[in-house]
């Protein structure tokens, strides 16, 4: 039994040598290529459902905005792959390290910023400041906004690291107290194991639920500065 609860979170290594690298690309070996002369179904379905999600993320974009399908497209891709990962047996899980999600996040929301600069100079500094602010209250609420757009990657990255984390330790404390009941009164641990069988289900919506929440908030940002 693993006594250190938060030990599934640490790197692995082998030698000295962190393996991050290697475990992130792995999903990647999942991907089917599009450029096959016969499409299979798993491919068939790969597709079906890219368009079925570039549709619902681009529908509202301008044309500037829509230059990032690709993007989006990889990055909800990466990320559920990612997040699917860390449901296998003897898995590390790369989302549920908090400086890789702030990697993602913050370059992402810093380009989307600097597009609405570019592009909508004007609109992008109105957000500072509402109009019709009384005069005493401006550089109260310009301090407050400015906090609020900063603060938008940290919490990006930290949703998506509490969610993926939380659920996790749910099924290591729960997988540990089966392990327990198991050795003392075996039937007792049927129910547990009925629990456990159903939050791998709910880990399973999860991870794609929150690969979705975190490309869906970087498009907003993107709509609304493109």
């Amino acid at each position: 039994m693993n006594q250190n609860l938060f030990a599934s979170f640490n790197i692995p290594a082998i030698l000295g040598i962190p393996l991050v690298i290697l475990i992130i690309m792995l999903p990647a070996t999942f991907i089917t290529p599009t450029n096959n002369l016969i499409n299979n179904r798993f491919s068939s379905l790969q597709q079906w459902l890219i368009q079925l999600m570039l549709k619902q993320m681009m529908i509202t974009h301008s044309t500037k905005g829509r230059t990032w399908s690709l993007m989006l497209m990889a990055l909800i891709t990466f990320i559920a792959l990612n997040n699917l990962l860390g449901l296998t047996p003897y898995a590390f899980t790369p989302t549920t390290q908090l400086s890789m999600n702030l990697g993602m996040a913050i370059p992402l929301w810093a380009a989307t910023v600097l597009m609405g600069l570019r592009f909508k100079t004007k609109l992008a500094l109105a957000h500072f400041l509402p109009q019709g602010t009384p005069v005493p209250l401006i550089p109260m609420l310009i301090i407050i906004e400015t906090i609020s757009l900063f603060i938008q990657p940290v919490a990006l990255a930290v949703r998506l690291t509490a969610n993926i984390t939380a659920g996790h330790l749910l099924m290591h404390l729960l997988g540990d107290t089966t392990l327990t009941l198991m050795s003392i009164y075996l039937s007792s641990s049927t129910i547990t194991i009925i629990i456990i069988i159903l939050l791998i289900t709910l880990e399973l919506g999860v991870a794609l639920i929150q690969a979705y929440v975190f490309t869906l908030l970087v498009s907003l940002y993107l709509h609304d500065n493109s």
